[in-house]
């Protein structure tokens, strides 16, 4: 299912992400403007019905408001002199093992809120821009990460236990001296867990609103 970055109708213009549909059955409305915001939402929740969305969530709009909070999107940083260090050693991601990473990714963010599944077309992208790591320790793999210049893009850790030296291995492998991650204030656990390792919300970069639900 591919995504409308640009999506218009006589009522106004909207960005559709419908990748998650086929998935998770998640679509999410960004209205970028528009004349007649009711009807014109009312038309962008029908075309993400159409293709078999079960629950819609949107931002973007004033009018966003009169549905149910479904999430708010937190940007959190930390010093990278405050993080521990980690015993974790990083291997870059290759031709070979990029379906690898991929995979855990997906799995693990299928049941973490408003986290993209990661598609073979953005895998390789990464791949270029040499984002994507796996973290080990003596020969055993404790998670993946894929990391920017100053962010942390994704984490997830395959041994219980792990996320602490799965996050500072590939916090001490940036170029910056301090790192960014964005999380979803329904995501909990993943709040606590960055806030005792020093992180700090420094901006709320997106709300959410649950926009249609299939109940049936």
């Amino acid at each position: 299912m591919r995504d409308f970055p640009v999506f218009t109708t006589q009522w106004g213009v909207a960005s559709l992400v419908l990748r998650e549909v086929p998935y998770k059955g998640e679509a999410y409305i960004t209205i970028r403007d528009t004349s007649n915001s009711s009807e014109f939402l009312r038309e962008c929740v029908e075309f993400c019905r159409a293709v078999g969305a079960k629950y819609i969530y949107g931002t973007g709009h004033k009018v966003m408001e009169e549905y149910p909070l479904h999430t708010a999107v937190y940007r959190m940083r930390a010093a990278l002199d405050a993080l521990p260090d980690s015993d974790a050693m990083l291997s870059p991601v290759t031709e070979k093992t990029l379906e690898q990473w991929r995979s855990i990714n997906n799995d693990k963010m299928a049941s973490v809120p408003n986290a993209a599944t990661m598609s073979k077309s953005d895998a390789q992208d990464m791949l270029q821009k040499g984002e994507g790591y796996f973290v080990y320790k003596d020969g055993v793999l404790l998670g993946i990460g894929k990391v920017g210049q100053e962010s942390v893009s994704a984490i997830a850790s395959v041994v219980p236990g792990a996320g602490e030296r799965v996050l500072c291995a590939l916090c001490h492998g940036l170029l910056q001296s301090f790192v960014e991650v964005d999380v979803a204030s329904e995501n909990k656990r993943a709040l606590r867990f960055y806030e005792r390792l020093g992180f700090v919300k420094i901006a709320e970069i997106s709300r959410w609103y649950k926009i249609f639900e299939d109940v049936k």
